[in-house]
């Protein structure tokens, strides 16, 4: 397991008391990373790589349409991606093992005086799996906070962004498979991961769920991703990935989650409302049983990017979060090849939230 790299003279530890806005609250911008040839999306010139770019590009440019996007980019992808990114969103040339910027990327939290810090967890190419690389992605975290000129608190957990989800009021959602996952934190309790989790994004009440969806424990998964099954959008609501058909196994995995939200309070002491969002009604892809699912939505200022697969469930899920974020346009875009290359739309997004009260 990597070491979490060591401070740089930029980083500096900020005041305790931080605390993570809720997704919908209000942007500076958005994170996102340029797909580098790897051994996931393929070399250069290859349709795969073409297939990932083409689809990062249009998530990055529906965001830009709504707030700020800069997306990193390895130094050698630097042209390309200006050439496929066009005008109007920033490039920033960083050294890249992947492009899952939600993961690697930092988590930003506010201080008690509304200004800016970030999260750096330790990145181990979750859970030190042997196809990933991570010793560029590593850094990926402080090099971004350096570039918004925050400082930086380094956590002790192994954690990525998709592995938690917050409502912006106290509570968090996490995933027994991950953060108690030997391959990232062994000999972690759930005692020790609420400490660490509370202490950095402000947290108060944790609520775990037992694990998430099946296809994630593939051999390129995740081991339970939280932000593909269950999601707050608002204080108090989650929206959960509901399968109907029984011969899918995640038809069994939203009975098991929904018996362990059920009873769940927030951290207000509120009693949870579920709303389902019904999967697509794909049940297979080559690969087998798919994980499509519409809870892998990005919320930026004024809109929901929701992820679209040329399934008549795209129109039902995005009435649902229409209504479950009022006043938002949702915009509809094809993730199918993202989700190909092992994730959705939320895992290529970081949101950089805004400042409060006047703070810079």
């Amino acid at each position: 397991m990597k070491p979490a790299p060591a401070p740089t003279a930029a980083a500096t530890e900020p005041a305790p008391a931080t605390s993570m806005p809720a997704e919908w609250d209000a942007h500076q911008g958005t994170w996102m990373a340029f797909p580098p040839p790897n051994d996931t999306f393929g070399e250069v010139g290859s349709p795969t790589l073409d297939r990932a770019r083409a689809a990062w590009t249009k998530v990055a440019q529906t965001i830009a349409r709504y707030e700020p996007v800069t997306v990193v980019a390895d130094p050698r992808d630097a042209t390309a991606a200006r050439e496929w990114l066009g005008d109007g969103i920033t490039v920033l040339e960083v050294p890249l093992d992947d492009a899952w910027l939600r993961d690697s990327g930092p988590t930003f939290v506010h201080q008690p005086d509304g200004s800016l810090a970030a999260v750096d967890w330790i990145f181990n190419g979750w859970g030190a799996q042997e196809w990933a690389a991570w010793d560029k992605d590593q850094d990926v975290a402080r090099t971004i906070a350096a570039e918004t000129s925050v400082p930086v608190r380094s956590s002790s957990l192994v954690n990525e962004g998709g592995g938690f989800h917050v409502d912006g009021e106290g509570t968090v959602l996490l995933t027994e498979t991950v953060q108690l996952d030997p391959g990232r934190n062994p000999g972690a309790t759930k005692d020790s991961v609420e400490a660490e989790i509370h202490a950095a994004l402000g947290t108060t009440r944790a609520i775990w769920l037992p694990r998430g969806l099946t296809r994630d424990y593939d051999e390129f998964g995740t081991r339970g991703h939280v932000d593909i099954v269950a999601a707050f959008a608002g204080p108090g609501t989650i929206l959960l990935h509901r399968q109907d058909d029984p011969s899918h196994p995640d038809h069994a995995v939203y009975l098991q989650l929904k018996a362990a939200l059920a009873s769940q309070l927030d951290a207000q002491g509120r009693p949870l409302r579920i709303i389902d969002v019904p999967a697509p009604t794909t049940l297979k892809d080559d690969e087998g049983f798919v994980d499509w699912s519409y809870i892998n939505h990005y919320v930026a200022n004024n809109v929901v990017v929701l992820c679209a697969f040329d399934d008549p469930n795209d129109a039902i899920a995005a009435g649902i979060l229409e209504r479950a974020y009022p006043g938002r346009t949702v915009e509809l875009v094809d993730a199918r090849d993202i989700f190909a290359f092992g994730g959705g739309i939320h895992c290529i997004t970081q949101q950089q939230p805004a400042a409060r009260g006047g703070a810079a």
